[in-house]
């Protein structure tokens, strides 16, 4: 082997490693709306009335001070009503059943009329800290992570129950049939209906929000202005890397059958929308 081989043929070799295979999906920006959204954190999509609910903590994400808000968006990204539900704290993931949308808001999930956006209920968690994400299957049971005390609870028929513990960074949640699927700090895991967990991959930065596009691939997102689209076999494409500009990339929300991401910027107070799209 000559010198050039010998000294390239391993910088190809960890070139390739870290690639993986070739980018095969990208991101092409729709629209954003303007700054107004205050301190967005998730976005709930409504396909039905072609809307987006997305929670306002409208201040300090750990102060309890009843100035959160959900808000309504149309789906092309218009405005309709900043203050939906008025009176919560520091509101972030959302999740609903029903006629019911569940808002992860610090120590308790409040429960709230879909039609109205008034308040019908608020589940107390007693050991929580700081409520994060939240979703809910097909069956009616809400999941909740608390990103403090590195737990994830269950609710059913409004009794809770700790269904998870010691999950190092846990945010990000999607129930799926009889699975979990678990973001906890730079894993992306799996939990079946024992808790029994499987990791698919690591990430390279803190995951936030989840969602499946189908065929087990996943969209997720990191805080720090990141989006990845993640096969099911753990192979991850980098759709987007804002971390320079200061874009915060929060818990997002996915339409399938259009392949559009809808992100929240958080300090960025603003929702932007993306299409994916599949280039091969």
């Amino acid at each position: 082997m000559n010198k050039f081989f010998k000294y390239i043929l391993p910088v190809l070799i960890t070139v390739a490693a870290t690639n993986g295979y070739a980018q095969t999906h990208r991101l092409e920006k729709l629209w954003e709306t303007d700054t107004v959204v205050r301190v967005p954190e998730s976005v709930l999509p409504d396909f039905n009335k072609r809307i987006l609910y997305v929670s306002e903590i409208d201040g300090n994400p750990n102060a309890v001070d009843g100035k959160g808000e959900i808000a309504k968006i149309t789906i092309d990204g218009k405005i309709i009503d900043l203050d939906f539900t008025t009176g919560l704290n520091a509101p972030k993931g959302l999740g609903r059943f029903g006629n019911e949308l569940y808002a992860a808001d610090l120590s308790e999930v409040v429960v709230i009329d879909i039609n109205t956006g008034k308040v019908k209920n608020k589940i107390a968690i007693d050991s929580a800290k700081a409520l994060n994400d939240i979703t809910v299957n097909d069956k009616g049971i809400v999941y909740v992570s608390d990103s403090k005390t590195k737990k994830i609870h269950r609710i059913e028929i409004g009794s809770v129950t700790t269904f998870l513990t010691n999950i190092g960074g846990v945010n990000g949640l999607k129930a799926i049939g009889s699975e979990l699927y678990i973001l906890g700090g730079q894993k992306f895991m799996k939990a079946d209906s024992k808790g029994n967990l499987t990791q698919i991959t690591l990430l390279s930065c803190g995951g936030d929000g989840l969602e499946p596009v189908g065929n087990s691939d996943f969209l997720i997102t990191c805080w720090s202005g990141h989006i990845f689209y993640v096969s099911a076999d753990g192979k991850i494409e980098t759709l987007l890397d804002m971390q320079e500009k200061k874009v915060n990339t929060a818990d997002l929300g996915y339409d399938p059958a259009n392949h559009i991401l809808y992100v929240p910027t958080f300090w960025g107070k603003k929702v932007m929308a993306y299409k994916l799209i599949t280039t091969k």
